[in-house]
């Protein structure tokens, strides 16, 4: 379909062999914006999705709303196969024919099966399916009226963890991931009228999918992000575009775009109005614009001054818009640098996951996030703690969140899934990773906010383990130069010969990091509170370090002595003990506390205190500050001298 669109139906059967060898090789670009080729998600001849970049941003016709689903534990839907064949049968649910009692055997009716809203996750919608785990098929009928001269995309903002789309009974993608949206191409299968949709959706947790088989957040299953058709010009398409802020060359901008389906030599129009720019540029052989210019009294975007401008792109008669910030972020020494000045970064942990008010979710606690609401709801809550920071763990955001970190002045550490232990030596593993941190890449690297691409959390140091991640940060510098790289490591902690509690930052990561993340629990998994003041760090890279883990969990309205374990005196006094420590610590140059508001987790079953419910949370689910939210808006309050001036 487009030059870097990993479309199965381009290779004949003897070069899949090498093709499969190349998507396990470090996917290279020649500069920020290149569209790197993706991973494929699996085996399957199917057609795999593409990324609209700022899909978000254009006409839509949304598919959200009532969908009817069949949960499919002995995946029967597929048509009778043993197992999934290589695309569903018509004999499946994906015919989505009516039941006759003087017809054939039928032991499905879509018209007559329950509803599920979209976007949402099921298991909080439907307390039988809080703990599923499988497939589930979902299908809806709609009207649509396919524009002349136009291509339709079906938009899927996420869908975990695996989806097979069908329209009109003709399979139009699959996809993996969890997490990153992605757009299939139903032009052929639209029609005129009256249509079907039919998503088989599996979260199924196996070794080779990323996430693997343990975490601590729920498997939320489900088509968990809007769903919506969205048409481009068939003559020719934007489906990429980057912009971004040259380091070090004053208010250069420089950028790119794709366009897909025309021919060498094309324009390509941009329009900066706010700033009086309006340039031109002609396409390449490869589709590709270039731009460069350096446009006059460029505000530059910060936490205290988000300033974003209207971009518009024009190439025929499509057009493009969508609101930028520009702004440079770097390393120099043992300093983050933004916009060329040191900055300490007043950080949180969360969690894609938000208490629900919808009418949709009327028994539900918790679910996965989505919305506009959602967002500003969480990020809301980080704004009130103090925070110019938020790490967005442990996988990537939807990108209302990213959006919104935009405008409310938020730096964003974006992560994708490579949690814990996973097989380091599996190749689907790593194509996995890769595409999820490409599709990532891809969608949101216009986003001013984003200042760290996170490659990984907590996994325990092996060599394949360190090759592994190697990797994805070479993926990751050659496809965005623009920002810098981390990983959230664990902090080893030894005895000295006098009995000092010691850490070396000195994983086999460090050397191929820009900034430092180490996760540390002093208090609550390891030692005492009143201990952590005495611990002593050690940097030998010099390079900058965020505390990117720390914490206790608290029950809100639970109380008691500091010493008593889940009561909100414990968490206020731990956290009092951990800031006085990272007080002394010269080369911390940020902090994000675990966690911003509690969050489901099937790990966590203490009854009465923790129910299902990781506890942590500075903030409850109904939107309670507990004692330690003060403690943490008090040290975000002072200056960054003060917080190093011991």
């Amino acid at each position: 379909m487009r030059r870097f669109c990993s479309t199965r139906r381009l290779f004949s059967a003897p070069s899949l062999h090498l093709y499969a060898a190349l998507l396990l090789a470090p996917l290279f670009t020649a500069a920020p914006g290149l569209r790197a080729q993706s991973p494929a998600a699996s085996p399957m001849p199917i057609e795999q999705p593409t990324v609209l970049v700022s899909a978000t941003q254009r006409h839509a016709t949304s598919l959200n709303g009532p969908w009817h689903f069949i949960p499919d534990p002995y995946r029967n839907g597929w048509g009778g196969w043993p197992d999934e064949p290589s695309a569903p049968s018509p004999n499946g649910f994906v015919a989505d024919k009516h039941f006759d009692p003087r017809g054939p055997v039928q032991e499905y009716n879509w018209p007559d099966e329950p509803e599920l809203a979209v976007p949402g996750d099921w298991n909080s919608q439907r307390a039988e399916l809080l703990y599923y785990e499988g497939l589930v098929w979902y299908q809806r009928n709609f009207t649509y009226h396919p524009a002349a001269g136009m291509r339709s995309f079906l938009h899927f903002g996420a869908a975990s963890y695996r989806a097979n789309v069908t329209v009109n009974g003709k399979n139009v993608c699959e996809h993996q991931g969890a997490f990153t949206s992605f757009d299939c191409d139903a032009t052929a299968a639209l029609k005129d009228g009256d249509n079907s949709i039919v998503v088989a959706v599996d979260n199924v947790r196996k070794r080779e999918r990323v996430p693997t088989t343990k975490t601590d957040w729920w498997n939320y299953g489900g088509l968990t992000g809007e769903v919506s058709i969205v048409e481009v010009p068939a003559a020719g398409f934007i489906d990429e575009d980057r912009l971004w802020l040259e380091r070090g060359a004053g208010d250069h901008v420089s950028g790119r775009a794709h366009v897909e389906g025309v021919a060498t030599g094309t324009p390509v129009h941009l329009r900066l109005p706010e700033l009086h720019v309006d340039v031109n540029a002609k396409t390449d052989a490869q589709g590709i614009a270039h731009f460069s210019f350096e446009p006059k009294g460029l505000e530059r975007w910060s936490p205290e001054h988000a300033r974003l401008y209207r971009v518009e792109w024009q190439v025929g008669s499509d057009q493009l818009a969508d609101t930028i910030g520009f702004r440079t972020v770097e390393v120099r020494g043992g300093e983050i640098l933004l916009n060329g000045k040191p900055i300490y970064l007043k950080g949180v942990n969360m969690h894609a996951e938000a208490p629900r008010s919808y009418a949709a979710y009327p028994e539900s606690k918790s679910g996965r996030a989505w919305s506009e609401a959602d967002a500003r709801l969480t990020l809301g809550y980080a704004r009130a703690l103090g925070c110019n920071f938020v790490r967005m763990a442990h996988y990537p955001y939807p990108d209302a969140f990213l959006r919104e970190a935009d405008r409310a002045g938020l730096l964003v550490w974006s992560e994708i899934p490579v949690y814990w232990s996973i097989d380091w030596t599996s190749p689907e593993a790593l194509a996995s990773a890769k595409s999820q941190l490409h599709e990532q890449i891809l969608r949101d690297g216009n986003r001013a906010s984003i200042a760290l691409w996170s490659m990984s959390n907590e996994t325990p140091p092996s060599p394949d383990r360190t090759e592994f991640i190697h990797k994805l940060i070479d993926q990751a510098r050659a496809e965005d130069p623009t920002r810098l790289i981390t990983s959230a490591m664990v902090t080893p902690f030894h005895k000295d010969a006098e009995g000092n509690s010691t850490a070396t930052l000195d994983d086999p990561l460090v050397p191929y990091l820009d900034v430092l993340g180490y996760n540390e629990y002093i208090g609550w998994y390891t030692g005492k509170s009143d201990d952590a003041p005495s611990y002593r760090w050690s940097d030998p890279s010099g390079k900058p370090v965020i505390v990117s883990e720390f914490g206790a969990g608290a029950k809100t309205g639970m109380h008691g002595d500091v010493r008593d374990r889940f009561t909100e005196e414990f968490q206020a006094h731990l956290f009092e003990k951990q800031f006085e420590m990272i007080d002394k610590m010269p080369f911390v140059r940020g902090t994000t506390p675990w966690v911003l508001m509690d969050f489901r987790s099937p790990t966590r079953l203490l009854p009465g205190i923790q129910d299902g419910y990781n506890r942590k949370g500075l903030v409850s689910l109904s939107g309670e500050h507990k004692a330690a939210f003060e403690v943490v808006r008090r040290q975000y309050a002072k200056t960054p001298a003060q917080m190093t001036a011991h």
